[in-house]
């Protein structure tokens, strides 16, 4: 509950501050995690990236005040953060599908995102299967793309860095090299520093890396391990959503910001379908 609670501080800081510049920073200071992880949380559970989230909390309010005030609309650009009117008529379209001086007549269609409100719901849904485990330190071998602290931009990368890796050579090398737990082909994100955020595609494996390939050591953590059948993308995505929402709120834990193991199936020509597994670095909460 704790962490829900945090959350939502976060969302509160972000509402109460559309009209001025938001950090964050800030806003991940709040929640407890750092900015990147912030984001990365904020995306699995809302579904919108951090940036598009605010992006239509602020063009909903602009609408608004078009409609109800006398301003201009470069004074409402200038409020929500938008130093040109090129740059506001775009990211207004964007949202509402017109621009904002014709937002101002009456009887036009808008659309209205309202603040996300992170709250304990009951509901029925389907079982979660988990369990704990603790592990020695992994060490990964593979290849990796880089990525940025933009989600957005990261939801483009990853997959079209898993298709070039399928069709290519490299794919069955690192299959080969598969000897530890988690066994399959990983898919790992890791973030260094705000300029070293990388996406790996990889093994467990006791061997070195060949000199075409990096390694990466994640150190020793506790982890839960959720076993997922069903469309690797979706539900895999799922899982990270449901393990926010609904597992740590009432575990006991809390996310020990390691980099998250998406663990797939190795064959010749990986399904988008099957059994998959995601293991998830948790740690005590403080008492």
């Amino acid at each position: 509950m704790e962490w829900l609670k945090k959350l939502g501080a976060a969302i509160d800081y972000i509402e109460d501050n559309l009209d001025k510049e938001i950090s964050y920073d800030e806003a991940a200071r709040i929640a407890c995690c750092s900015p990147y992880y912030f984001q990365r949380i904020f995306s699995y559970v809302s579904g919108v990236s951090l940036a598009e989230y605010i992006r239509r909390r602020k063009m909903t309010q602009a609408a608004f005040e078009l409609q109800r005030t006398d301003e201009k609309v470069i004074d409402i650009a200038l409020k929500y953060g938008y130093s040109s009117p090129t740059s506001f008529n775009r990211a207004f379209q964007n949202v509402h599908g017109i621009t904002p001086t014709a937002a101002k007549a009456m009887g036009c269609i808008l659309q209205a995102y309202p603040s996300i409100q992170f709250r304990i719901e009951i509901t029925r849904g389907s079982a979660m299967v988990y369990h704990i485990a603790e592990k020695q330190p992994l060490h990964i071998v593979g290849i990796r793309i880089p990525l940025t602290c933009d989600m957005e931009e990261n939801l483009r990368i990853v997959p079209d860095f898993w298709k070039t890796t399928l069709q290519g050579n490299q794919f069955s090398e690192i299959c080969k090299l598969s000897n530890q737990e988690p066994n399959g082909i990983l898919g790992i994100s890791v973030y260094e520093s705000p300029k070293e955020i990388y996406y790996y595609i990889g093994v467990a494996t006791n061997a070195s890396a060949p000199a075409d390939m990096y390694e990466y050591e994640i150190p020793a953590a506790t982890w839960v391990i959720f076993e997922n059948d069903g469309c690797f993308k979706e539900d895999v995505q799922s899982v990270f959503r449901r393990f926010y929402m609904k597992w740590l709120p009432f575990s006991g834990y809390k996310y020990a910001e390691l980099p998250d193991i998406e663990v797939y199936p190795i064959c010749d020509s990986q399904p988008a379908h099957g059994h998959s597994k995601v293991w998830i670095a948790i740690k005590e909460e403080d008492r």
